[in-house]
């Protein structure tokens, strides 16, 4: 399932994942007041994929983010969307194509708004990477406030649809056709300069866009194609920005699936239930979704992300250096404070997942929240768990390592280097007496004292 081709990266994540609340890990034992069993809690991976952990950064952001949110304004969500080429290509240009999507989004969105709306806007953006059945599909959520201080003067402005568009549900924050053509331009202008930059991995079945005539033909056809930037409105009038907030939440960390959507898996399938049609988000009905083990892993695997990729940011009048001059202004115009959103976890789109608060320490036995702590393991280092040689190293993983780095001394110094230095390091172990063997040089094959060596990097 785990082959030697697979990156590093998520060979990683996957051995992360399979100790995650596990003995190995270390933890808390705890005694039952109430029944007097004891119980075990174990340390989580912490790994920002895993279905298990990362709540404490989820409430951390939700935190952050129900402080922007002030009463009586509208908060608009905003999709924007890679067609599916670019979806696939970014697969291999995580990195860039995140940065392209987000920040072509954001710059696009902030343009419409200043010059239809005149005020000055907002936005938190995050990035998600899947549809329904788990396949690439790059998108990103931003929420947006429908009004803010005024551009050309000392006042509230709230967004209001221009004379002669119809409108029917009294919501309006942009032209959405000029939105969605605008994206487009700065994307494909965006996307020229990295491949002109050479900062595009071009490999499998877009190694043919290395030649420079395959590439304007594919650049014309993202020029030609309708793109998406939906625009979603509160969805009735009691509606809030905490509402989408807490839907953002959900998707920050955990994986593309929750296990609510999984109804069956063995050793050889999973099946999992799935929104599909070409409704924007996907229609309400949900159809069962049948994939192999492997398929279904490979699949999940897509979604695994840079450690530097970082998936929400902040824009605007919300970003870091302008927050606290941007929020003071909205609230002395508005003579307002932050609401902080208490509204209940609920989906506001086509996503599932599970975001649940962090917990107290449970019984095991009879569910019982009075505990006593007993003991308490530290939790070892990655380095230590992961060691090719060490007890605690899922055995797959431990091979990947034991045979990158037979391959590693296999290329610098040829096929028998390996075994030889496995056979020394077993009969120098081997090596007994009344006193300590004397510490002598030794050289690897090729290399001479004396001599000087300009080893070429890798």
């Amino acid at each position: 399932m785990v082959d030697a081709s697979t990156c590093g990266q998520v060979q990683s994540v996957l051995a992360k994942l399979s100790l995650c609340r596990t003995h190995v890990l270390g933890g808390r034992e705890y005694l039952c007041n109430d029944c007097g069993k004891s119980s075990s809690r174990y340390n989580s991976c912490g790994d920002r994929h895993c279905p298990q952990c990362s709540g404490s950064k989820r409430v951390d952001f939700n935190d952050k983010a129900s402080k922007l949110i002030l009463s009586g304004v509208a908060y608009y969500q905003v999709v924007f969307t890679l067609p599916s080429d670019l979806s696939e290509l970014a697969l291999a240009n995580r990195n860039e194509l995140a940065d392209l999507l987000v920040s072509t989004a954001w710059k696009s969105l902030s343009k419409n708004i200043k010059s239809e709306q005149d005020y000055d806007p907002a936005a938190i953006s995050v990035l998600h990477t899947w549809n329904q059945k788990l396949e690439a599909h790059w998108h990103v959520h931003m929420l947006v406030p429908g009004a803010g201080p005024s551009l050309s003067g000392d006042e509230w402005k709230e967004a209001k649809t221009p004379p002669g568009v119809r409108n029917s549900d009294g919501y309006y924050l942009v032209d959405s056709e000029k939105l969605k053509d605008d994206f487009r331009k700065r994307a494909v202008a965006k996307l020229r300069r990295l491949r002109r930059d050479g900062k595009l991995k071009f490999g499998g079945k877009f190694e043919y866009l290395q030649s420079d005539e395959n590439w304007e033909v594919f650049v014309k056809n993202l020029e030609s194609t309708q793109w998406v930037a939906y625009i979603q409105p509160p969805p009735k009038e009691t509606s809030g920005g905490g509402e989408v907030v807490n839907y953002l939440t959900r998707y920050l960390t955990g994986g593309p699936i929750s296990n609510h959507r999984i109804t069956a898996a063995d050793g050889d399938e999973v099946v999992f239930m799935a929104r599909e049609g070409k409704r924007v988000g996907g229609e309400r009905e949900q159809v069962p979704i049948k994939l192999s083990v492997p398929e279904f892993t490979r699949r999940w695997c897509l979604h695994i992300q840079p450690d530097q990729l970082t998936k929400s940011r902040y824009f605007g009048g919300w970003s870091n250096n302008r927050l606290a001059g941007y929020m003071a202004r909205c609230q002395e115009l508005l003579g307002t404070e932050p609401e902080v959103s208490e509204a209940p976890v609920e989906a506001v789109d086509s996503m599932d997942s599970q975001w649940e608060p962090p917990s107290l320490p449970e019984c095991a036995h009879c569910g019982s929240i009075e505990l006593s702590l007993v003991c308490e393991t530290p939790k070892p280092t990655w380095k230590e768990l992961f060691w090719r040689e060490s007890e605690t190293c899922p055995e797959w993983y431990a091979e990947r390592q034991r045979e990158s780095h037979r391959e590693f001394w296999t290329a610098h110094y040829g096929s028998d280097y390996y075994d030889w230095y496995l056979e020394t390091q077993v009969e120098v172990a081997k090596e007994t007496g009344p006193e300590p063997a004397k510490a002598i040089q030794m050289y690897l094959p090729g290399l001479t004292p004396g001599v000087s060596f300009e080893i070429e990097s890798f």
